[in-house]
Order: C-alpha cells, then structure tokens, then sequence
C-alpha cells in the first residue's frame, strides 16, 4: 500500500472550512435553543467507550464500530451513537434523579464504512433523550419536538414517517408462530425497503391464500387516522392490537400539537428492529433523498445497564440537513479593520479591545513602512472604494 499523500485524509471524513462550520454552528446552536425550550439539558459524553459496555450495546452492528485497543489491552470504541452512552449515565450518575429525565446533545458519532463514495464514516448528530415515560404523551413529544427542530434547522418541507414494531411483531407472530427465521427475513425485507423482496419472500412460504393476504395487507397501511381502523382489522393479535392502539393515542396527541399534517402513519417503518421497542419514525426533507431524523422507542436498552426505565428519542442528521437544504443564513457580520502605524500602534490596539467588548469583530494590522510592503496601499488605496467590496464594515487608519 502506497503511503498517503500530505493533503490526503481518511475515506469518509471531511475537512470543515470556515464558512460551512459557521453554518453548522448555526444550526445546532438552533436546534439546542429549541430543545432547551421543551425542557432537555444538554449533556456531553466520552468520545471513545469501552466495547464490553457501551460498544455492545449500541444500536450500531458490530463490523461497523471503530474498535482500538488501550495501553492496557482493552478494547474501546469510537462512539456510534448518543444514545447508548446517555443510557449508561442515565444508568449510573443519573440513577438518583426524579424520573422523567430529558437530555438533549450535539456530537459527532463514527461508524466504520466500505470505502464507497457519499459514505460518512464521521458526521454529527443532535438528538434528545426521553427516559423514564413509558406513555404515547411522551413518544409524541420527541415527535412534535423532532418537528420543531428541523424548522429550527431551517428545514422548511418534510414528512415523518411513524410506525410501530410491536404491531408487526403481533401480526408476524400471528401468521408465523414458532417460525423466528422466516419472521427475520420479512423484517429484513422491510428494513430494506425491499418490497419486492417481501413479497417474493411471502410466496416462497407458502401460506394459505388469506394469511399471505395479511402479510401483503401491511404494505398498504400507509397515510393518516384512517391507518388505526385498517390495522384494526388486519389482525387480530393481542400485541398488534395494542400497539397500534398506543401509536394511535400518540396520533391524537400530535394533533392536539398541530404537528399531525407533518405526520405519515407507516406501518412498514420499523427502524432498527433489533434495537427499537415501539414505536419508531423518520423524518425526510423534500430537499434530501435520505432520512434527517430518525428515533423511536428503545425500552430494552437501560436494562443493559442495570436500570430498567423505558426511553424514547431521535436524533437530527446535522451534517445532512447542512449539506442539503438552503437555510436561510443571517447576513455574516463583517469585521472592523483598524490599521495604525508604530508611533500609534498602542492607540489602535486600546480601540480594538475596546470595540471587541462591545461586541464588535475587529481585525488589527500595523501598516507597513516601505520595508514590509503598505497594507493600507493593499486594502484602501482606491479612493471611495466600497467597504462592501473590501470586505469590512469599517476601516479605521491610525497614523
């Protein structure tokens, strides 16, 4: 393997310059606000994690976690996500606090990826965490709340998609009892968004003309209140029935936020179906092919860490958002430029502090002397040149 060249960088990462940074810093600083207003404290974790613990337990599969070793031998990994780490501190310095417990973040997370272009091997989310409300009130906050932050992020058309996994457990229990494989292979066809593999996967079965019906009826329950009658009458399963009681309760709840015309009820949107509990959404900008936001209910999780409290939330794919969609930016705001020669330079630094302390951005320079080259020649040699056009809202000359 040739050695890598000095402008080089790994497969999957990217480099930030100053004008997509002030950008991003925007939107998170947007979005934070706004989840501050609903009541979420912002928390910060350790870039790296130990496998046995956070590693394992991520929603993130195994081949895809950045794995190091230690000085000691231990093996750590790179976060995948927020939401495993937030659970072990839910789990252990947060185990005295009142429940419910509202958490919100910024972070970059890391997965590792086939060297294929348009990968992210590092990219930045900002979510919230809901722990300890098991009730549809709180899986239609982190809805309502997941909507208000991509207007926050200035995305301003989108769609969430919400289904529940407890429904499609239910109906494949149903139809599939005792048959865990085939019951994987369904989901994984949905996962996929494999519809034409579901259905070759339901005729590969073999099941009776009406009970392949219902497996094939779940591909239409898509759309509005309509969706909690035709599930209804889908399937008669205990869990199925339950749960898509509870995902209708959350869509009353959505209406009273008059969030529900943001809302899609799709039952074949199961999220991660080993890691999600409940109900799951995503959400999709019309500007942007792939998902913005994702999150769901994960009540298993905490267990894993010795507290057994159920938990929703989501997560907004910031870098997405920031690559595909035209926010509108506030104006930049431009720098003062103070030039001063040596006999004046402690005067213009003096007024230089003294306008940082108001608030203003200042850029200082001694002008030159013939030795170094004139930057007032450089800058401000063309009589009634355009501040606009220099770049700077004010030039002060000191000499």
């Amino acid at each position: 393997m040739s050695k890598p060249k000095g402008f080089e960088k790994p497969a999957g990462v990217r480099d930030y310059l100053p004008h997509a940074v002030s950008r991003l810093r925007q939107i998170e600083s947007r979005v934070l606000q706004c989840m501050e207003r609903w009541g979420y404290r912002q928390i910060m974790t350790p870039t790296i994690e130990f496998y046995d613990t956070v590693g394992v337990s991520s929603s993130t599969s195994d081949q895809k976690l950045f794995k190091l070793l230690n000085n000691r031998g231990t093996t750590m990994v790179l976060r995948s996500d927020m939401t495993a780490p937030i659970a072990r501190v839910v789990s252990s310095l947060l185990k005295e606090e009142a429940l419910p417990i509202r958490l919100s973040y910024h972070a970059n997370v890391f997965r590792a990826i086939e060297e294929e272009a348009g990968r992210e091997a590092e990219f930045y989310q900002t979510g919230v965490e809901l722990v300890g409300d098991d009730s549809p009130e709180a899986d239609a906050e982190v809805v309502a709340l997941a909507i208000e932050s991509l207007r926050a992020a200035g995305v301003k058309t989108f769609k969430m998609a919400m289904g529940h996994m407890g429904f499609l457990n239910g109906l494949l229990e149903e139809v599939l009892p005792d048959r865990p494989g085939d019951q994987e292979s369904l989901k994984r066809d949905l996962l996929n968004r494999d519809y034409v593999g579901y259905r070759s996967t339901i005729q590969a079965l073999q099941l009776p003309p009406q009970e392949a019906a219902k497996l094939e009826g779940i591909l239409r329950l898509r759309g509005g209140r309509e969706v909690c009658t035709e599930a209804r009458e889908l399937s008669l399963n205990p869990l199925a029935r339950a749960s898509i009681e509870h995902l209708c309760k959350v869509w009353e709840v959505l209406e009273a936020y008059s969030a529900s015309s943001h809302v899609l009820i799709d039952l074949t949107m199961i999220g991660d179906f080993s890691y999600y509990t409940g109900m799951t959404f995503e959400g999709y900008a019309a500007e942007i092919g792939s998902p913005v936001a994702s999150g769901g209910r994960y009540n298993k999780l905490l267990q894993q860490f010795g507290r057994s409290v159920p938990a929703t939330g989501f997560a907004l794919k910031t870098n997405r958002i920031l690559d595909g969609v035209d926010a509108e930016d506030s104006e930049a705001v431009k720098p003062v430029l103070i030039q001063y020669t040596l006999q004046h330079r402690k005067e213009g630094l003096a007024k230089a502090s003294a306008l940082r302390e108001s608030g203003r951005i200042v850029i200082t320079s001694m002008m030159g002397d013939g030795e170094h080259g004139s930057l007032q020649d450089a800058r401000n040699d063309v009589p009634g040149a355009s501040l606009l056009h220099q770049g700077y809202d004010e030039i002060i000359t000191l000499q």
